[in-house]
């Protein structure tokens, strides 16, 4: 009897895990696949609608508010894993009032975009929106790259392979692994997941200016997640921590100008 139960038990562990296995893009991403309209309907003036192809052939929606000045600093954004553009536009917000140029980049299954989320198939939407600047005459040196929540492996990713001047990470996990352990420690997160986003693997050979800004009440991507990443990370840098924030409301907690406080001191 003893065995038979083992067996049942673990048939259904195994069923589990194969279903997770199917089944993690879904627990993983939480796309808004509604087209977020014109950049106006978001309060947004002075925004271009964007059409940028990517090297597989997606066509995706992106939205782009020229800086000030045509040599002016560009926050290219990488929003994270819910929502879509429209619902980053308190930040753009605050940037262009700041003279800044933000390009923001919409990823696959979201906002309207076709194809489904993953993590090759996010770094392909953002090799995109980096050529269609560099193409619309823009230099890679005026890109502050911005990363939030799953957004930071994209944009540690991009650093990697563009190095740009400035990196800034909101809310940013060690990897994607170290995340769904802590939720998930029950399953072999390390044998099954498909999308890491190893950014702690790769932290260390990105030579950008760092900021990371990361909320002391966070319950989603726990603070110390930040701090790991930070300290595997080269000078210069600097951490943020943002009291009393969560995950996804650092701007009600004034983040917007510890970043342009920030791009000041170092120019």
């Amino acid at each position: 009897m003893i065995a038979r139960l083992l067996f049942y038990l673990l048939g259904s562990y195994a069923f589990i895990v194969a279903a997770m296995y199917m089944l993690q893009r879904h627990l993983q991403y939480f796309p808004d696949t509604a087209s977020p309209g014109v950049p106006a309907d978001s309060g947004l003036q002075d925004t271009e609608a964007l059409t940028v192809q990517t090297a597989d052939g997606l066509e995706n929606v992106a939205w782009f508010m020229p800086p000030k000045e045509k040599d002016g600093h560009i926050i290219v954004m990488f929003h994270g894993n819910a929502g879509h553009i429209g619902h980053r536009n308190l930040k753009a917000r605050h940037f262009w009032a700041q003279g800044y140029g933000v390009f923001m980049c919409e990823y696959r299954g979201f906002g309207g975009n076709k194809g489904k989320p993953s993590e090759e198939g996010f770094y392909a939407d953002a090799r995109a929106c980096l050529a269609r600047l560099e193409a619309d005459g823009y230099s890679a040196s005026q890109f502050v790259l911005y990363g939030e929540s799953i957004g930071t492996g994209v944009a540690v990713q991009m650093a990697l392979e563009i190095q740009p001047k400035w990196l800034v990470l909101e809310a940013p996990f060690a990897s994607a692994a170290d995340v769904a352990k802590l939720k998930y420690f029950w399953l072999p997160v390390d044998v099954l997941l498909k999308d890491r986003y190893d950014s702690i693997k790769k932290i260390g050979d990105v030579r950008s200016s760092l900021l990371i800004m990361h909320g002391d009440e966070d319950m989603v991507i726990p603070q110390s997640q930040g701090k790991k990443l930070f300290e595997a990370a080269n000078h210069p840098k600097e951490f943020a921590s943002i009291l009393g924030a969560g995950h996804a409301d650092l701007y009600d907690f004034y983040a917007g100008y510890v970043v342009t406080d920030w791009l000041e001191k170092k120019e």
